[in-house]
């Protein structure tokens, strides 16, 4: 039967592919306003728009946000905003540790975001869902770049919007208002997180009440990968509160001491989570291992009961001439009686030793 071609190409040369259609940068710019004196001016701008008219006043600042650009998209951003090719890479392909790096007057910072998933307490789903937020900051523009669904920043930028004071701190408010955001998320995690370890403490140390160790090592797991997302931002942001050489207002340098401290303490706990759930594996452990050994006692009390009318009709049942009783009416039920007797007092003697 002969071949059919296939629409890209014969099967006898290199197949064509379709060339790539880009996809425009307003696609994946969630919203791109101008700041001036901590005010929003009215109408819309395009990213290009918006840089030039902050040039062209020589006050204020853009804020462009992004989601999930592809890399003709980010290079368009780059191109305008004079972002460094590697920074910008990063941006597209996320899965970047929390980090800052400084590229002359742009500062990069990326930081891991975290929600909580609700889950039934004995199930080994996803407990923990990750993301990415990663900002440009310079004296006149924030580009802000998320990946994830959870990470919207318009509820954040409205609340800024409302607070010109702290906008007119120029980009470094924004940056703060960020990682402020993003720490305050943290906390809201583990506090979801500690519910379900208080839970499943109760649950382990309820009696009678079984409870799987896969889901305790699910939940082991979850800590573990938030503790991977959360704990190396402590190092950026003691360096935006602590470094006088950065580019940010004493007044922000303040307000990023404070959110250090806050991380500070959600990075304790998340340590105590872990060290809690490592006690929870070994509690559960230790009960397995109670309940196996009474298992094998009852089971060996059993069979202790069992050998014995077993030994006696192996004795009984050999073929010999000279067995006691074994001529005589009544050795039959004198052998039965001695057998429920023995039975009986073995079963007595085991449930007063709580064997059974």
């Amino acid at each position: 039967m002969p071949s059919i071609p296939s629409f890209r190409g014969s099967g006898r040369g290199p197949q064509q592919q379709l060339p790539r259609i880009p996809i425009p940068t307003a696609r994946a710019i969630v919203d791109c306003g101008v700041y001036v004196e901590g005010q929003r001016l009215p109408g819309r701008f395009t990213h290009r728009e918006a840089l030039a008219e902050v040039r062209n006043r020589g006050a204020g600042f853009v804020w462009v946000g992004l989601h999930d650009p592809d890399e003709g998209q980010m290079a368009d951003i780059a191109e305008t905003f004079g972002l460094h090719a590697l920074a910008a890479e990063d941006a597209v392909h996320a899965h970047q540790r929390p980090k800052l790096e400084r590229y002359d007057d742009t500062l990069v910072m990326v930081m891991r975001t975290v929600a909580y998933v609700e889950h039934e307490m004995h199930s080994v789903s996803e407990i923990v869902e990750t993301g990415e937020i990663m900002v440009f900051t310079a004296p006149d523009f924030v580009v802000s770049v998320r990946h994830g669904e959870h990470s919207e920043l318009a509820s954040l930028r409205k609340e800024l919007e409302a607070d010109p004071a702290q906008l007119m701190l120029g980009t470094g408010a924004v940056l703060h208002a960020i990682a402020d955001h993003v720490v305050d998320s943290y906390i809201e995690v583990t506090q979801s997180i500690e519910l379900d370890i208080d839970a499943m403490e109760e649950a382990v140390f309820t009696p009678r009440n079984h409870i799987t160790i896969e889901s305790i090592y699910q939940l082991k797991r979850e800590v573990v990968e938030l503790r991977r997302a959360v704990n190396p931002l402590a190092v950026p942001l003691q360096v935006l509160g602590h470094k006088p050489d950065v580019p940010l207002p004493k007044e922000i340098r303040r307000y990023m001491r404070d959110v250090a401290d806050h991380h500070a303490g959600v990075a304790e706990r998340i340590t105590d989570f872990d060290e809690a759930l490592s006690a929870l594996i070994s509690a559960v452990l230790a009960k397995v291992g109670v309940q196996q050994n009474t298992d094998m006692r009852t089971i060996s009390a059993w069979v202790a009961i069992a050998a014995v009318p077993t030994m006696i009709a192996g004795l009984y049942g050999m073929n010999f001439t000279h067995i006691p009783g074994s001529e005589d009416v009544w050795g039959f039920w004198l052998v039965v009686v001695v057998t429920l007797g023995i039975c009986v007092g073995l079963y007595v003697n085991f449930h007063r030793n709580n064997w059974l």
